[in-house]
């Protein structure tokens, strides 16, 4: 069973840092593409950052120039870098992949971690 599970959330003051990490596990081949989205209150999820396989990256505008996502392929973690937050980057955040389990396996996903809030306040 693939899972994801994200860590790194919590409460910081307007202009502060996080780091937020997503670990994949279970019986994976190779990892596609692997990113965040987030999901504010009664709001719908949007995309964030995304990275693929390759390490071509894109971002969503709200977010360039203050995030920065990177992953480690020896680990199976994707990692987003949030610098310069704002109120208005509170949210839940939800990272995401694309897994082939296999050799031959064609491209499966995405696949979801369970969320990790991030709030940000004074």
């Amino acid at each position: 069973q693939v899972q994801l599970v994200e860590s790194g959330g919590g409460l910081v003051q307007p202009g502060g840092s996080l780091r937020l990490s997503c670990a994949a596990s279970g019986s994976i081949f190779s990892i596609n593409d692997m990113g965040w989205h987030r999901q504010a209150l009664g709001e719908e999820r949007k995309l964030v950052a995304v990275i693929t396989s390759g390490g071509r990256i894109n971002y969503a505008d709200s977010v360039k120039g203050r995030f920065t996502i990177s992953r480690d392929n020896a680990k199976n973690t994707v990692y987003l870098q949030m610098n310069s937050l704002k109120p208005e980057d509170t949210a839940a955040y939800y990272c995401y992949a694309y897994f082939s389990l296999y050799k031959t396996d064609s491209t499966r996903g995405p696949y979801w971690g369970q969320g990790t809030q991030v709030t940000i306040s004074s």
